[in-house]
């Protein structure tokens, strides 16, 4: 049997072994037996999943994905399928941790990024194929255009780095754009327990208006009087570094607790 590629699920099945190869190899493999791969459609990334010695579990929501896959690889049964992976609670690994991989289909990228961050603590590594203009602004550096919430609220829990880029001709059907394939590596910074809810309201209205400095952006949020006078406030969103944002929302937090 064969797969169609299906618009309303972003499906664009990439048909290059050695792009396909690369980006299973961006796995360490390291510290982890878990690996969820989200989006396999016809299995070009699975089939070299299925030689490591991992546990291997797949979200894909395409029936007819669901049944090529079984139909052609001996080692996959129904508990490999672990539906669809925005509404997956990961109770089925007992808070064992996972690393998480795929050709993500666009509509749902960026949604896909913000689910591994409400789950950082169980997923340590990510290597994951985007757009390219998400996988851009994921890996982005404070005072650049592309750097924003995306970038922030990523980089807060992990060190991204973007790998190579793909070409719309290694697709079938063939995107209308650029691919970008980034790893996410969980890193060590401290200063957001307690704080996450705050830390993402300071990101997300500081950017919202990012041509305003932080004391007009950011005053939907009720400044504390103490900290009309930061030094922050006299700069843009893009201007903070990750660590910057760490730190004004620990003193915002103090300020008014």
């Amino acid at each position: 049997m064969s797969v169609k590629a299906k618009k309303h699920l972003g499906q664009h099945f990439l048909t290059d072994e050695n792009i396909a190869k690369k980006i299973v190899e961006g796995l360490s493999f390291d510290g982890y037996s878990n690996v969820l791969e989200v989006g396999p459609g016809t299995g070009v990334l699975t089939k070299y999943l299925l030689e490591k010695n991992v546990q291997l579990y797949l979200a894909e929501i395409d029936t007819e994905s669901i049944d090529y896959l079984r139909e052609n690889y001996d080692q996959i049964d129904n508990e490999t399928f672990v539906g669809d992976f925005l509404k997956t609670d990961f109770s089925y690994l007992n808070k064992e941790p996972l690393a998480i991989i795929g050709n993500f289909p666009y509509n749902i990228s960026s949604q896909i990024l913000f689910k591994i961050v409400d789950h950082f603590e169980q997923i340590p590594e990510m290597v994951g194929m985007l757009q390219k203009e998400v996988a851009e602004r994921t890996a982005a550096v404070p005072r650049t255009k592309d750097y924003g919430i995306l970038s922030v609220l990523i980089q807060a829990y992990y060190d991204v780095k973007y790998l190579f880029t793909v070409h719309e001709n290694v697709f079938n059907p063939p995107p209308k754009v650029k691919s970008g394939v980034i790893r996410l590596i969980r890193n060590p910074k401290n200063g957001l327990e307690g704080n996450e809810i705050l830390f993402k309201q300071i990101v997300k209205a500081g950017f919202n208006q990012r041509r305003k400095k932080l004391s007009n952006a950011l005053k939907i949020l009720n400044i504390p009087e103490n900290l009309k006078t930061h030094g922050f406030m006299d700069k843009r969103a893009e201007e903070l570094s990750i660590e910057d944002f760490i730190s004004l929302t620990d003193v915002w937090k103090n300020s008014v607790s």
